[in-house]
């Protein structure tokens, strides 16, 4: 992507001032505001003390996978999929080695946890957060909510039922000890747990703004860079978490605004949409769309670049979108950005997951995913 920015801009196809004014803005400091809380809660243990409070209950292998796809899931609507996708893989790998559980299984079970639990909301992925900033919508939380919760919470239990039928040998009858692990950093946990309640609030304040009519101006933005104040202020360790957010991931967003602007502003992909005679403003046209070429280019450009194809759309056509564009990821690995942090992150660890054993699995469930958003939309 940065290459693809480097070379349009090198042979004139966009200017420089043009490039800085397609770089969104918003977009970029809400990832950064949701990284630094999530390197912060790995940094200083949080994570692992918190997780222990979720899945204590956890008893089979059942009750784990169920946790895992709903606890993710509904973290992930909050604190955005490539922060779960962060902050997540070195806890599946720790299941995976004290309870001798499949790394696969419990990786795969993460990424489709992430990337179906984000479509219901707002924050819960790039691609919503681009539809919510430019879609015009009065309370974005609330619609995609009313759209998108119930379909959401059908697909997640679908990603259950196919993950125990392609992995039935792990589900054994020998019971699971999750263990409490001590915190390492107290002082930067607790203001871990102060940034994630700021977090929770100012999203019920937002909706609450919207309802009262005086939220026009009360941006995304500012809920990302509030949370994240109190490690930003208070904690000793700032600038060396600053140093391990995940910036190959915001360099790849600010290049990609420059390289979809370009490739926007060449014509290239409204021919190609016009010449494929699909109506956009069909949600089963803009589902399917969705999911084929965001293999291509992935579902953020993607997105990018159709947003401003739907003429005066209705939430219903933006809530198909945002649908589509998300559950693409479950397909195949390159469908989401969340895939490989997940993958790049295990493979530290001496694990993968291979093309083959994410498709397998990926795309019997997509294809339910697609039915089950086009049947409730």
């Amino acid at each position: 992507m940065l290459l693809g920015a480097i070379v349009v801009l090198l042979t004139g196809q966009i200017s420089p001032y043009d490039a800085a004014g397609a770089v969104n803005l918003d977009v970029m400091i809400f990832l950064a505001g949701m990284f630094v809380i999530g390197e912060s809660m790995q940094e200083s243990g949080y994570l692992l003390h918190l997780s222990y409070h979720i899945f204590r209950r956890a008893e089979t292998m059942d009750q784990l996978l169920l946790l895992i796809l709903f606890g993710a899931g509904l973290l992930s609507a909050l604190l955005m999929n490539d922060t779960l996708a962060i902050i997540g893989t070195p806890l599946m790998l720790y299941f995976a080695r004290t309870q001798s559980i499949s790394p696969k299984l419990l990786l795969l079970s993460l990424a489709f946890a992430v990337t179906t639990g984000s479509a219901m909301s707002t924050i819960g992925n790039p691609q919503n957060l681009m539809i919510a900033v430019n879609g015009n919508l009065d309370d974005p939380f609330l619609v995609f909510l009313q759209y998108l919760l119930l379909p959401t919470v059908a697909n997640l239990l679908l990603a259950y039922l196919l993950l125990k039928f392609f992995y039935r040998d792990q589900f054994q009858s020998k019971p699971l000890q999750i263990r409490l692990e001590q915190i390492e950093d107290p002082r930067l946990a607790f203001l871990c747990e102060m940034s994630f309640i700021l977090l929770v609030i100012l999203i019920l304040a937002k909706i609450a703004a919207v309802l009262l009519g005086i939220g026009a101006e009360f941006r995304l933005t500012y809920i990302a860079l509030i949370s994240a104040l109190p490690i930003l202020l208070f904690s000793s360790r700032r600038w060396e978490v600053m140093r391990k957010i995940d910036w190959c991931t915001l360099i790849f967003f600010a290049a990609m605004f420059v390289l979809m602007e370009s490739v926007w502003r060449s014509g290239i992909f409204q021919s190609l949409m016009a010449n494929s005679q699909a109506d956009l403003t069909s949600v089963p046209a803009i589902l399917a769309l969705s999911v084929i070429f965001s293999q291509l280019i992935s579902n953020v450009p993607f997105v990018a670049l159709c947003q401003p194809l739907l003429v005066d759309p209705s939430a219903r056509e933006l809530m198909a979108l945002a649908a589509g564009s998300t559950i693409a990821g479950n397909l195949f690995i390159l469908g989401a950005a969340s895939n490989v942090i997940i993958i790049q992150n295990a493979e530290r660890s001496g694990e993968t997951l291979t093309f083959l054993e994410f498709a397998r699995v990926g795309v019997p469930l997509t294809a339910m995913n697609v039915l089950v958003y086009w049947l409730l939309l």
